[in-house]
């Protein structure tokens, strides 16, 4: 089934970061990666910090929606992130956007992604993969979030380091 992944990073070396977790992901059993967006700068959420680098993966797994999240906290232990303060800065941020048709709401996980279609930042990376892929549970497609979603302070930062 078909996966997205939003990817960020601002601490440390961000592009090293987006690739480690491409990498970690590609060697987890049940994953492939299928293809990454290009990689957006942008301004922080939350308190004041560097600036983030986002992306995201297109993946294809046959994990249930609670492997998949184990697999992406896996991944984040790799890249040392540390749980503090909330929004705060970041080595390894990884966040399951859209899973499938899937649609979950746990303490541990909501899919589709709780504040998908209002991150342009998320939305737009996400966009460039998937613009005709009507979000579960939303009913409207990614492209016509991004065409609502609030400014942003994005810059285009290249293609994914994959």
């Amino acid at each position: 089934m078909r996966a997205f992944v939003a990817v960020g990073s601002n601490l440390g070396d961000r592009h090293a970061q987006l690739a480690l977790a491409a990498r970690e992901l590609r060697a987890t059993p049940g994953i492939a990666v299928v293809r990454g967006s290009r990689v957006t700068d942008n301004a922080p959420l939350g308190p004041p910090q560097p600036r983030f680098l986002n992306a995201v993966l297109e993946l294809e797994t046959r994990l249930t929606p609670a492997a998949l999240l184990a697999a992406l906290q896996a991944a984040e232990r790799v890249a040392l992130r540390r749980r503090g303060v909330h929004w705060g800065p970041r080595s390894l941020d990884l966040d399951l956007l859209l899973l499938g048709e899937w649609q979950v709401r746990t303490p541990e996980l909501t899919v589709p992604h709780a504040r998908l279609a209002e991150r342009r930042f998320v939305l737009a990376p996400l966009g460039e993969l998937a613009p005709a892929l009507v979000v579960p549970g939303l009913g409207r497609t990614v492209a016509a979030l991004l065409a609502e979603a609030p400014a942003w302070d994005l810059r285009d930062a290249g293609p994914y380091p994959l």
